[in-house]
This record gives structure tokens, C-alpha cells and sequence, in this order.
């Protein structure tokens, strides 16, 4: 039977810039392998490679995909044998500083010829400039959006009753973990559920939450305090020694989306678009915000502003995504010019010896 895989992205396009959450989910590993090479260098094929024929033998998997290009991957972890192997190529550099971990670079770039890509130079050189500035110009618009995003949230933030939001947290506090308290520490996982990608926005809430038995959709508005509940449940349960899974936003990544206590078996997430969803199981529940925190009225009162503030939003959005299309495309130039001075006999060795590595770490397992 072929092992489960967990979706998820390190790292994301956000209104902050291009934001890394990749370290945390490094942390155990015991066998760390950095990928090093430019694009068209194959990082992801190999991963998904070595990943898929673990999947085949029953292992579960975690994928790290890239907010930058959908059908690519920055990272494949097989948790059972602590290996991981990332992409340590920008933007999300990885350093040899995970506690624990032998780590090795593998350059994937002895694969080039680097006389024929020097005859090219210029023109290499001019397509990374033209994508640095389509991802300059997709995080700009981000960061404007997240400037409307803000009067959005004003307009709830001062309708809203503070003494019920307090109410409604110490309710699921006492719900999630009555008094219940861990002897360990926590093992905390900081991650993205979702991410503004070339062709919109994507996210693995179906994924990540399958097999729970308790799932809680928080709806509401923005600004009613969503995150700031999930805050202080995820510094609750860190404090009594659950293993979390922090998912931030991917728009906002110093707002959070979701938390999952696998050993409590349940998962609360903002159930509102761009990722929203509805119960579809026994064990789903709906918390909705609006409805129990904010003053009765408040949609119908401020009607013509929140279209308004919500159509400047969506806009703004769009123009992002549009960016981060325009920098996949470019970037695929730029692998085609990469592609075709790579010598893959080469990459495939490298791929078969980490292959011969992991098999003989399983041994000892």
C-alpha cells in the first residue's frame, strides 16, 4: 500500500516579499541533502523521483511545493527515516545549520557545460533581470493589496465586541484541552497551507486535514479576529506539550490560517476565500465570527465601502498573480537556455547515488 503525502509550501509570494518558513520542518531530520543548481537543472524531477519510489513502498511522504511554479517541488521528506532533500538555490536558501542532521550539498550545476553557457552570458544575465523585476512588481501589488486589506478590516475591527472574542477562545481552549498537559516539549511545525501562485491562489487544506476527526471552519470577516484566536490556542497548546502544525498565511504571513494538534485530532482553520470550505463530514463544526463578535448590521451599514474596498482588493490581487505569471514565464526561458547545456547522464548518477544513500540508511532503521 503506497504511503500518504502531505502538501504543503515553505516558503511564499506575500505581501512582505518572498517569506521562508522552511527551517522548522528540517528540524529531526537526521539526513539532510541541498540541492544545488540553477533552473532546468532538474531539483524537482529528482526529488519527486526518490520521493515517489518511497511512496511506493509504503512510506509516508512530505512535499514541499514551490509558490513560483505549480508543477515543481522544493522539497521531499520521508519522515520514518529523518531524510529530507531541498532546493538550497534562491529565494529560499538553505543553510548547513540543521541541529542533528548530516547535511550535504549536491550540485546538480556539474551537470552544465559551462562553455556553451558562458557564449550565452548576456542573455542569461538580461532574463534575471527581467524576472527580479516581474517578482519586485508582484510583491509591490501584494504589499499594496495588504494596505486595502487593512481599511477592510478596520471597518470590522470597530464593530467588534472584544469581551465575546475572549469568550470565544477560552470556550475552545477549554474544548481543545480541558486539563489535559503533556510531559514533553512541543514539536512545532511553521508552515504555509496555501500560497499566491502563477495561476492563482492554491491550497492544501483538503490534504493536510484528511483523516481528522474534528475539523472547525472559522468563518467570519476580516479584522474579527481569526488569527488572533488561533494565536493564543497555538501558544496554549505549545505551552502543555501537543505537537502543532502552525500554518501562516500565505497573503499575510504574520497572520495565521491554521493549526493542527495531529494528537488531538483536530484542526481549526480560517474557512474564508481564498481557501474556503464547507462541512462535508461528521466531526466538521462552523465558528463563525461575524455572527457571534460582531455588531448585528454591520455588512448591510457599510455596504458601498466594503464593495468598493473589496473590488480595489481583488484588483490589485489580479495584477500580482499577473506578475508572478509574467516571472514563470520568463524563467522558463531561462531553463530552456540551461536545458540545453545539461549533460542528465550526470544528474542521474548523483540522483542514484543519494538513492544508494537513503536505501542504506532504511537498512539501519
Amino acid at each position: 500500500m503506497a504511503g500518504k503525502i502531505l502538501n504543503y509550501y515553505g516558503g511564499g509570494n506575500t505581501a512582505r516579499g518572498f517569506y521562508s518558513l522552511f527551517e522548522s520542518n528540517l528540524q529531526g531530520l537526521e539526513r539532510l541533502f541541498i540541492l544545488k543548481g540553477g533552473p532546468g537543472t532538474g531539483k524537482s524531477s529528482l526529488m519527486k523521483a526518490v520521493g515517489s519510489e518511497w511512496a511506493e513502498k509504503g512510506y509516508d511522504l512530505e512535499y514541499i511545493h514551490c509558490s513560483s511554479d505549480n508543477n515543481s517541488i522544493d522539497g521531499v521528506i520521508i519522515p520514518a527515516l529523518k531524510v529530507g532533500i531541498v532546493d538550497g538555490t534562491a529565494p529560499h536558501v538553505i543553510e548547513p545549520n540543521t541541529p542533528g542532521a548530516v547535511e550535504e550539498y549536491v550540485n546538480l550545476g556539474e551537470a552544465w557545460d559551462s562553455k556553451a553557457l558562458a557564449e550565452r552570458k548576456e542573455e542569461i544575465t538580461q532574463i534575471n533581470e527581467r524576472v527580479s523585476r516581474s517578482f519586485e512588481m508582484a510583491y509591490s501589488k501584494l504589499a499594496e493589496a495588504l494596505k486595502i486589506h487593512d481599511k477592510w478590516e478596520n471597518i470590522y475591527i470597530e464593530n467588534m465586541d472584544f469581551a465575546k472574542a475572549d469568550q470565544l477562545t477560552n470556550k475552545l481552549l477549554k474544548e481543545f484541552f480541558g486539563n489535559m498537559q503533556l510531559n514533553k516539549a512541543s514539536n512545532v511545525k511553521h508552515r504555509f497551507l496555501g500560497a499566491a501562485t502563477p495561476i492563482g491562489a492554491v491550497d492544501f487544506v483538503q490534504n493536510l486535514t484528511e483523516g481528522l476527526p474534528k475539523r472547525y471552519f472559522v468563518k467570519g470577516r476580516a479584522g474579527t479576529g481569526k488569527s488572533t484566536m488561533l494565536r493564543k490556542l497555538a501558544a496554549e497548546g505549545e505551552k502543555r506539550g501537543f505537537d502543532l502544525e502552525i500554518y501562516h498565511c500565505g497573503f499575510d504571513p504574520h497572520s495565521l490560517d491554521m493549526l493542527i494538534f495531529r494528537e488531538l485530532g483536530l484542526a481549526i482553520f480560517d474557512s474564508t476565500s481564498p481557501h474556503e470550505y464547507f462541512p462535508d463530514r461528521s466531526g466538521d463544526e462552523i465558528i463563525d465570527t461575524y455572527e457571534i463578535i460582531v455588531t448585528p448590521g454591520t455588512d448591510e451599514i457599510f455596504a458601498e465601502q466594503i464593495k468598493e474596498i473589496s473590488g480595489q482588493y481583488k484588483a490589485k490581487m489580479k495584477e500580482a498573480i499577473s506578475y508572478l505569471a509574467q516571472a514563470k514565464a520568463q524563467r522558463e526561458e531561462l531553463e530552456k537556455i540551461y536545458i540545453s547545456a545539461m549533460d542528465f547522464k550526470i544528474v542521474d548518477r548523483l540522483r542514484n547515488d543519494i538513492r544508494a544513500e537513503i536505501l542504506q540508511m532504511s537498512k539501519g532503521k
